[in-house]
């Protein structure tokens, strides 16, 4: 798990499979069946107290965009305008444990 952006109003953290030794991209569950590894990127709305989970196809464009932010530096303005967009799809409300 790797934070890749904190401010006042967000955190992006990047969550990696948990083993990334598994060809294929397929691990093995505790009941020996294929399991497949996926990473994915958590983005959390601190003002609005509710986070989002990308995976899959949508990790993926994401991933992509943070390829563009690093290769063209965006300003906190522009990053926290794409993360709000993102951040208008989260239906989960955050809970503090």
């Amino acid at each position: 798990m790797h934070t890749l952006y904190d401010s006042d109003a967000f955190t992006v953290t990047h969550l990696l499979a948990a083993a990334e030794t598994a060809s294929d991209n397929e691990a093995q569950a505790d009941d020996g069946k294929p399991v497949l590894m996926r990473h994915g990127f958590e983005i959390v709305d601190k003002r609005a107290g509710k986070e989002i989970y990308l995976d899959g196809s949508w990790a993926e464009l994401f991933q992509q965009r943070l390829a563009e932010w690093q290769r063209n530096t965006p300003t906190q303005e522009e990053l926290e305008d794409t993360l709000a967009q993102y951040a208008e799809l989260a239906t989960l409300p955050l809970y503090v444990h």
